[in-house]
C-alpha cells in the first residue's frame, strides 16, 4: 500500500514537468494521421529544427529572464537590429568567425544596456525592454533605410541551413555524422544529469527514484538518437542543431550544476531573501540580461542566415514565440520554477503546430488563434496548479 501511494505521489509531483512531454507525443501522433505520417519524415524532421531554432535559442535565454519575475520584450527587434550590423560586417569582407564573434559582443552589450537600467535603476523589465523593442527597430530602419541587405554570398548562411557532413562517413543514405554528434550528445547529457545527481546527494537535496531516474535518461537518451538517426537519414546534421544542442547543454547544466543557476532561481523564488542570505540580487538580474543579449546575438545571425538577408522588418513576433515556449513548457508565470529543457520542449510543441498546420495548408492565421489558445491554457494550468498547491 506504502508503495502504490509513494508511486501516487511521485506521479503528482512530477506530472508538471512531464506533461508537455506528453503533449508533443500526442500533438505529432495527431498531425501524423492528418497529413499521413508526412510530418515523421526525416526531411520534415529537419525542417523542423532548421525554420524554428532562432526561436529556441532565444527561449533559452528569456527561461532565464521570465525565471527572475523579469521579460524581455526587445528580442525581436534586438535581432533584426544585430543582424543588420552583422551583414554589413560580413559584406566588408569579415570573415564569419569575426562577423559572428561580433554580433554576440553587440548582443552582449544591449543585454548590459539594459541590464544596468532593469537591475540597478530598478525599472521594470517591462517597461526597459519594451523601450527597447522601439529603439531597436527603429534602429534597424535607420541603418537599413527600410531595405533589405543582401548578403554577398552563401558564406553567412551555412551556420543557419549548412550541414556538419563528412562524405566519406557515409553508408547508403545514412550519414554517419549525425550518429557520432549525436552519441556525443548523449554522453554529455548523461554525464550532467550524473553529476547533477551526485551533487544533490552530497548536499542532502531530495532524489528522485534511481527507477525514475534512470527511466528518463533511457527515453531522453532515445529520443536524441531517434532524431540523430533522422538527421542523417535526410542529408547529414543541420550546422544549426550543432549550435542549439551545445547552447541547451551549457545552460541546462549552468542552470542545475552551477552557483549562478541556483542564484538565478533563489532570486526568482524570493528577490527580497535572496538579498538577506547574502546573494547580490542587482548582479543576477543584470547577467541573465547580459545572457539573453548574447543569445539574441546568435539568433539574429541564425535568422538573418535563414532568409539568406537582413530584413527591416526581420524578428516581427520572435519575443512571442520565445515568451509562449517558456509558458507552455512549464516556466511559471510567477517566476523562481522552470528549466531548459522543458522551454525546448514547449518551442517543439509550437513547432510541431505550425508545422502541421502548414502540411494541412492551413492559413497562418489559423495558426495565430491555435497558439493563443495553447498559451492561454497553458497559463491557466500553472496559475491552477500552484493555487492548488496553496503556492499562490
Amino acid at each position: 500500500m506504502a508503495e502504490k501511494t509513494n508511486i501516487a505521489t511521485l506521479i503528482k509531483n512530477n506530472i508538471r514537468n512531464y506533461s508537455m512531454f506528453i503533449i508533443l507525443v500526442l500533438i505529432l501522433i495527431v498531425f501524423g494521421f492528418l497529413t499521413n505520417w508526412i510530418n515523421f519524415s526525416p526531411r520534415n524532421i529537419s525542417y523542423i529544427f532548421i525554420q524554428y531554432s532562432y526561436v529556441l535559442i532565444l527561449a533559452v535565454g528569456m527561461v532565464q529572464a521570465i525565471i527572475i519575475g523579469g521579460i524581455d520584450l526587445s528580442v525581436g527587434s534586438v535581432c533584426a537590429f544585430v543582424g543588420a550590423i552583422s551583414a554589413m560586417i560580413y559584406n566588408s569582407g569579415a570573415g564569419m568567425p569575426l562577423t559572428l564573434l561580433a554580433a554576440l559582443i553587440l548582443g552582449l552589450a544591449i543585454g548590459a544596456f539594459q541590464g544596468v537600467w532593469i537591475a540597478y535603476a530598478k525599472i521594470p523589465a517591462f517597461i526597459v525592454t519594451l523601450a527597447g523593442m522601439l529603439l531597436f527597430r527603429g534602429l534597424t530602419y535607420i541603418i537599413t533605410k527600410v531595405n533589405p541587405i543582401a548578403l554577398k554570398d552563401d558564406g553567412y548562411k551555412q551556420l543557419a541551413s549548412g550541414l556538419l557532413d563528412i562524405p566519406a562517413l557515409q553508408i547508403g543514405n545514412l550519414h554517419l555524422v549525425a550518429l557520432i554528434v549525436g552519441l556525443v550528445i548523449i554522453v554529455l547529457y548523461v554525464a550532467a544529469e550524473l553529476a547533477g545527481r551526485a551533487n544533490r546527494k552530497r548536499n542532502l537535496f531530495e532524489l528522485s527514484p534511481a527507477p525514475v531516474f534512470f527511466g528518463k535518461l533511457i527515453i531522453i537518451s532515445a529520443l536524441i538518437f531517434s532524431l540523430s538517426y533522422l538527421f542523417g537519414m535526410y542529408r547529414g546534421l543541420p550546422t544549426v542543431v550543432v549550435v542549439l544542442g551545445v547552447t541547451v547543454l551549457v545552460f541546462h547544466f549552468m542552470m542545475k550544476n552551477t552557483v549562478l543557476g541556483r542564484y538565478i532561481y533563489a532570486v526568482g523564488g524570493n528577490a527580497r531573501s535572496a538579498k538577506l542570505s547574502g546573494i547580490n540580487s542587482e548582479l543576477i538580474v543584470f547577467v541573465v540580461f547580459c545572457i539573453m543579449g548574447v543569445l539574441s546575438g546568435l539568433a539574429a545571425v541564425v535568422s538573418t542566415g535563414y532568409m539568406n538577408s537582413a530584413l527591416p522588418q526581420a524578428g516581427n513576433l520572435f519575443e512571442m514565440d520565445a515568451i509562449a515556449a517558456c509558458y507552455i513548457g512549464g516556466v511559471s508565470a510567477s517566476g523562481g520554477i522552470g528549466t531548459v529543457t522543458g522551454v525546448i520542449v514547449g518551442g517543439l510543441v509550437m513547432s510541431a503546430i505550425n508545422n502541421g498546420m502548414s502540411l494541412m495548408n492551413l492559413g497562418q492565421h489559423y495558426q495565430y488563434v491555435v497558439k493563443a489558445i495553447i498559451l492561454l491554457l497553458a497559463v491557466f494550468y500553472d496559475v491552477y496548479t500552484r493555487r492548488k498547491a496553496g503556492l499562490g
